[in-house]
């Protein structure tokens, strides 16, 4: 290979990299899956490089991948499966009645940390729109449609594409992009789900980084009835892989002083997820001594109390996607005290 050769290689590299985070965005909100969005992802890149010789540049290279990139998520959604949550498949349980029974990986949207799905913008306007297409109510009503009006809907009311860019994209016309988006629309209307209003600053306000504040010290503290006057009277609790979901902070704590009580004493770590305040939760290990990952939690907010609830429970693959520890030492004083 010449140096000419190599350096047209790595300046292709450079120019398809400068898109991965982005199309990691859309590929998830199409796919419901972190992990499932980076392979559409490394998969659209490797087609791209491949193929980047029968590029033409009668589109920008950026539409050109996400033709690709919709062509891959397309592919990957002709069995017909959609991801959800507890929600979507159950009824609530009150907690008398409660009970943990497990489904596969496959049946349950996935949380993705803010960093790999949203691209840095200096539009504030641009990124609240962007926070707000992954947050797990939009991406769960999302999940109901069927995937051709899912990209519709996606490139043009999230990524603010024209319709006849859309429809040059999908090889079809502009009157059916409108009609697909109409038909969206419309769906996503009646599925509303609990979560949908979710008020979210962006930066977190006063009030709701307070609320935050509050939230960590009594879960930390495991004080129930201080964590009991920052959930809404509604509000939902989700364990996937569980489909077990709880309302009302009534059963919510309930839960947590009975089955969930090996998580007392456990510490948080903040994390930005779907767009939301979330936390990674490490429980005690009596074992190894310090802590031990259990959860990534991402919690919904709305009228200055805490709507949702969302624990996801599978540590050994969320905490490396987020880059987490997987141990946590205990702090000296905790030691000295014996906790």
């Amino acid at each position: 290979m010449s140096d000419g050769t190599a350096t047209t290689t790595t300046d292709l590299d450079v120019r398809l990299e400068k898109h991965r985070v982005e199309l990691t965005g859309y590929c998830y909100r199409m796919l419901g899956s972190s992990f499932e969005a980076e392979d559409a992802v490394q998969d659209t890149m490797v087609r791209a490089w491949r193929s980047y010789d029968k590029f033409e540049g009668r589109s920008s290279l950026r539409s050109w991948l996400y033709r690709i990139a919709t062509n891959v998520c397309l592919d990957m959604l002709t069995a017909g499966n959609k991801r959800a949550r507890p929600m979507d498949l159950t009824e609530s349980t009150p907690l008398a009645q409660a009970a943990l029974s497990p489904r596969p990986d496959h049946t349950w949207l996935e949380p993705a940390p803010d960093s790999r799905v949203l691209p840095t913008t200096d539009d504030p306007a641009e990124a609240a729109v962007a926070k707000e297409s992954v947050r797990l109510a939009f991406m769960s009503a999302l999940q109901q449609l069927p995937p051709k009006q899912r990209a519709v809907l996606i490139l043009r009311e999230v990524l603010a594409w024209k319709a006849s860019e859309v429809a040059e994209l999908l090889g079809t016309s502009v009157a059916s992009v409108n009609s697909a988006l109409q038909r969206a629309r419309a769906t996503l209307a009646e599925q509303r789900r609990p979560g949908a209003d979710a008020a979210v600053s962006d930066p977190l306000d006063e009030e709701q980084q307070k609320l935050l504040d509050r939230y960590v010290a009594a879960f930390e503290g495991y004080d129930m009835t201080a964590l009991t006057a920052l959930l809404h009277e509604d509000a939902i609790m989700t364990m996937p892989p569980f489909d077990l979901w709880l309302t009302g902070a009534g059963d919510i704590t309930g839960f947590m002083t009975t089955m969930g009580a090996p998580c007392a004493g456990s510490r948080l770590v903040p994390v930005q997820v779907n767009g939301l305040p979330g936390f990674a939760q490490y429980k005690p290990d009596p074992e190894a001594g310090g802590f031990t990952p259990w959860a990534v939690q991402v919690l919904e907010i709305s009228g200055g109390r805490i709507t949702g609830f969302h624990c996801f429970l599978d540590t050994k693959r969320w905490f490396p996607l987020f880059g987490l520890p997987l141990h946590l030492e205990a702090e000296a004083d905790e030691v000295e005290q014996g906790v």
